[in-house]
């Protein structure tokens, strides 16, 4: 009898999650798109149903598609060329796609069959949009909601960075990374794979980047400055043949990988390595200048703590020769039209104590070390150009004059994108004020994990429009996007990476994908979050459970007080105490309509915590209730 009502509870869940998504003016899509209309009925989804992929270069796609059903409903779709008639059909088709905005798709959802028409990507999130719309399975049927969509993004370009330099992570953990990505129809990752504290990335011709560039002696504890070393040798890299496999995987989900390289700053990792590249002032007394690897300088290491570095590479024709070779390396393994040369927070001091660059800025007509930064850049970007691809650069490449072809990544708030934007140079938006640093904390609560610090909550990145206001019309245009980034000093596990981007990915998928009179945080939160949150319970990926939906996080005066709370994940309870314990599963569980009474002169804190059906716990919120005597 317990079993059996344990199962039924399950199945209600199930049922209520369907119910949710289908009377959501949204059909619980993430990203919401341009325009849904739902219709009347519904397509019973069973294992009758043929799947009609269309031209030949659909078939990843209607694969990926059939596997997810298959996984979801137990039985896997008939492939055919046309429909038989009288049968129900699911149809990927390409024909008008041309019609449409560009990764746009439509999907028409009717009793007898389902269509979704696209060209390559936009097929593609047809699909993930389909997907989305399935409902947990209902005996043997998955019941789909009639309904008509059309839909196209906002931004083209759509991006999230992993910094695998600090912490590293498993080639099969950056694939699941990009599948987030793709589900969520997000088009770019872009993978930091150098610097300061970890060279990354396999380079035939340079084999000490690896051997010795990629592996550090020990690791800080806790917060910077850090209460201990760890004294445990970190290391780890990806070969050449690992990231032909992850870009070749992230084509399949037609998301584009944009590799970084740091330069000229955040290199202590390479300097490392080849001690030449440095210039640290007294490198001038015992190498030339024009002559590669030439003597060496002992004590350089692989930085085991976090910061920023003094030092830096020294701009020789050695150095470019040096870069220019890795490069060429990196740009054979990653098809992208962007390489990323970093450009952010590059000391000067040496630049400023070495004789040899301050004669370089001599001899060149230099202003100052920022134009000698400006040089360094635009001396890489040429070469980059010359292989027919172009770079991006963190908002300081703006500083001594910016590369000609550069596209800037404005992370020091806006002006960066602004300034880029009005010089007429494509932008992708990328502050850090503005929400879009995912290694800050979620909440104020004390039980966030050690964390870069600041405050930044999934609405604060729903909240953000990348469109500066200052711009005018002509200038918008060249906002190319949006991206989110995720540092990892305080980010070892997989499990962490997932805490901190879940559910943040979905806001960001939103602000990025949606148009902005679309955006609804009330429906996004109240009614899509806890639906998709509920399905990511059950897949055991890790993320950030919401605190109850409602409850005020400042002091409430009353002598009785409503506490009008909703679960933020689908299936989940909250509990909640007032005698100053910690809440847990053994507390009191929240039910709807619950008042508290104060007693006069009194004040009560009302802590809570929500609890997912796989055991997920938030953190414990609290609010103070007071009754003051009068």
């Amino acid at each position: 009898m317990k079993i059996k009502s344990i199962l039924t509870g399950s199945m209600l869940v199930c049922t209520v999650w369907s119910v949710n998504a289908q009377t959501d003016k949204n059909l619980g899509i993430i990203p919401a798109p341009v325009a849904v209309s739902v219709q009347t009925g519904s397509f019973i989804l069973d294992k009758t149903v043929v799947l009609v992929q269309g031209d030949a270069a659909n078939a990843a796609t209607s694969d990926i598609l059939n596997a997810y059903i298959a996984a979801k409903g137990g039985f896997a779709l008939r492939p055919v060329a046309a429909v038989p008639k009288g049968s129900k059909a699911i149809i990927l088709s390409s024909k008008g796609a041309a019609e449409l905005p560009e990764e746009g798709y439509k999907i028409v959802v009717g009793k007898g069959q389902i269509e979704i028409t696209g060209k390559g990507a936009g097929l593609f999130y047809g699909v993930q949009t389909l997907m989305q719309m399935i409902p947990e399975k209902t005996g043997q049927e998955l019941i789909i909601p009639a309904a008509r969509i059309e839909d196209y993004p906002r931004f083209k370009y759509r991006g999230m960075m992993l910094d695998v330099a600090r912490h590293a992570f498993p080639v099969s953990f950056i694939k699941k990374y990009i599948d987030l990505l793709a589900q969520y129809k997000m088009n770019t990752f872009h993978w930091h794979l150098t610097d300061d504290q970890g060279w990354r990335i396999e380079i035939k011709k340079y084999p000490k980047l690896t051997g010795i560039g990629s592996s550090r002696n020990g690791t800080i504890v806790g917060h910077h400055p850090g209460v201990a070393n760890d004294g445990i040798v970190y290391k780890h890299f990806y070969t050449q043949d690992e990231i032909k496999d992850v870009v070749a995987y992230a084509a399949r989900k037609f998301i584009n990988v944009i590799p970084e390289i740091e330069l000229p700053g955040h290199s202590s990792a390479a300097i490392a390595a080849y001690p030449q590249l440095s210039a640290f002032p007294d490198r001038d007394t015992f190498i030339d200048a024009n002559t590669p690897w030439a003597g060496s300088r002992k004590g350089k290491q692989v930085q085991q703590t976090w910061g920023v570095f003094d030092d830096v590479y020294v701009p020789t024709d050695a150095t470019f020769k040096f870069l220019e070779d890795v490069l060429d390396e990196v740009i054979t393994l990653f098809p992208s039209r962007y390489i990323h040369i970093g450009g952010d927070e590059s000391p000067k001091t040496y630049w400023k104590e070495s004789a040899f660059c301050q004669q370089l800025i001599k001899e060149k007509g230099l202003k100052d070390e920022h134009e000698l930064q400006s040089y360094f850049i635009q001396r890489i970007e040429k070469h980059v150009n010359s292989k027919g691809r172009s770079i991006i650069g963190w908002d300081e490449i703006l500083e001594g004059g910016l590369a000609p072809n550069a596209t800037v990544m404005s992370w020091r708030g806006l002006q960066g994108g602004i300034a880029a934007a009005k010089q007429h140079h494509d932008v992708i938006m990328t502050p850090s004020s503005d929400g879009l640093y995912f290694d800050h904390a979620q909440s104020a609560s004390a039980d966030e994990p050690t964390n870069i610090g600041g405050l930044n909550p999934y609405t604060r990145v729903y909240a953000y429009n990348p469109i500066p206001a200052e711009l005018t019309a002509d200038e918008q245009k060249y906002i190319l996007g949006v991206q989110a980034n995720l540092w990892t000093e305080y980010v070892k596990t997989p499990e962490k990476v997932e805490y901190m981007i879940l559910p943040k990915l979905f806001a960001l998928s939103e602000t990025a994908w949606t148009q902005q009179d679309k955006k609804d945080l009330q429906n996004f939160a109240e009614e899509r979050l806890p639906y998709h949150l509920a399905r990511l319970d059950l897949t055991g990926t890790n993320f950030w459970v919401p605190t109850p939906i409602g409850q005020p996080l400042q002091a409430v005066e009353g002598e009785v007080i409503d506490m009008p709370l909703k679960v933020p994940v689908k299936g989940a309870k909250i509990y909640f105490t007032l005698d100053g314990t910690r809440p847990n599963a053994l507390a009191a569980p929240y039910i709807t309509g619950l008042k508290v009474k104060v007693p006069a002169g009194k004040s009560l804190v009302f802590k809570t915590i929500v609890i997912t059906p796989q055991g997920k716990s938030s953190v414990v919120t609290e609010t103070k209730l007071t009754n003051q005597v009068k």
